[in-house]
């Protein structure tokens, strides 16, 4: 569990009912994973849905999901009941890559005072810039895109926009100058869902042995935020490339009262937490039973709002993409899955030879197929 306060005379209640919370949380989570071990049907086996798609995004709006994709040179919306439904959905394009730019990829669908935008890279080769296009509605009327002004004005993919502590960010995978080293993960504020303001920070790179398993270049991409239970936040990520069953999701969270722009306030997971090979799983972490390289995934969230982020407990719903095993490991063969995640109290961090304290305690994530 996280640390506690101290238990002064006048707190001793507080300090229980709070010490009871995480272990209820914590036994839940870990109850629904001893159900899936020792059940006799054996662990539920994956869930994949008819989408052949990579980097899923979805909301919940009200009681309808929300998803977006790009396809066909362009971007296309579904809407359905659950997010198992929306293979099933019709698909509404709504915005065509007219003035050719070439791969539109991972684009990412939020809602922020009352409209919604979606961000989403497009380009050829070291082109690849984010875009934004915004709308009244989730699934029509979105306006002609916006080159988002990042500074540095440099490759970048993957990008999405959160609200932490009243201040907007913009948070995305790029590269530090102007050819293909590594792929680092970056974050700016935003003065509006358009319009990113100061410099650029980066708050994560691929130099942990787990992450370059796989290279040409390593990578650390998909970044996904979430707050857990303690109002912490976390950036879920994707690590090792993803023409390669290595691709895994890892974590980086921000400790109590840190700054986000500065990259030693980023405390980063042991390994991956979703992952199908055990020698670059976090220790306590399992490898997948069913699919090969777990990635780029979604935290179903009401509209995309991290303040919606769930409370520790029972397990929530999840959208990520893979490849089923026994399949060759290609692009051409990634569905998007459905699957769900639940907290995981009292987890350490550690580093080494880099400023600040060497660990940092609190909740991180357990992910199930």
């Amino acid at each position: 569990m996280p640390p506690l306060p101290g238990s002064a005379p006048n707190g001793t209640g507080k300090l229980s009912r709070r010490l009871r919370g995480a272990v209820a949380a914590l036994l839940s989570c870990a109850l629904t994973a001893l159900l899936l071990l020792v059940s006799s049907a054996g662990p539920a086996r994956a869930d994949r849905t008819g989408m052949r798609a990579a980097d899923p995004s979805l909301i919940r709006v009200g009681g309808t999901y929300v998803s977006v994709q790009s396809t066909g040179g362009g971007i296309a919306v579904r809407r359905a009941s659950s997010p198992a439904a929306l293979a099933s959905a019709p698909a509404r394009q709504v915005w065509t890559d007219t003035r050719g730019y070439g791969e539109v990829w991972a684009p990412e669908i939020v809602r922020d005072g009352g409209r919604y935008y979606i961000y989403f890279s497009a380009g050829r080769g070291a082109a690849h810039r984010m875009y934004v296009s915004g709308s009244a509605t989730a699934d029509s009327g979105y306006t002609a895109e916006t080159k988002l002004a990042l500074p540095g004005d440099k490759w970048a993919i993957d990008g999405t926009l959160f609200t932490f502590e009243g201040q907007r960010w913009f948070v995305w995978s790029g590269w530090a100058g102007d050819t293909n080293v590594e792929q680092n993960l970056y974050i700016a504020r935003m003065s509006s869902p358009t319009t990113p303001t100061g410099a650029r920070y980066v708050i994560s790179q691929p130099r942990e042995s787990w992450e370059r398993v796989v290279g040409n270049p390593f990578i650390n991409e998909g970044p996904e935020p979430v707050k857990d239970p303690n109002g912490q936040l976390h950036i879920a990520y994707s690590a090792n490339g993803s023409w390669s069953d290595q691709y895994c999701l890892a974590d980086l969270r921000l400790r109590a009262g840190g700054d986000p722009t500065y990259v030693w306030d980023w405390y980063k997971s042991n390994g991956c937490l979703f992952g199908s090979h055990r020698a670059t799983m976090m220790a306590g972490w399992d490898p997948t039973l069913y699919v090969d390289g777990p990635g780029h995934h979604s935290f179903v969230l009401l509209d995309g709002d991290i303040a919606t982020s769930p409370p520790a407990g029972p397990r929530f719903p999840l959208m990520f993409h893979a490849v089923a095993k026994g399949t060759p490991y290609a692009w051409e063969n990634r569905y998007w899955y459905t699957g769900t995640f639940c907290w995981w109290g009292g987890t350490t961090y550690r580093r080494a030879n880099v400023p600040g304290p060497a660990s940092d305690t609190g909740w991180s994530l357990k992910f199930f197929e």
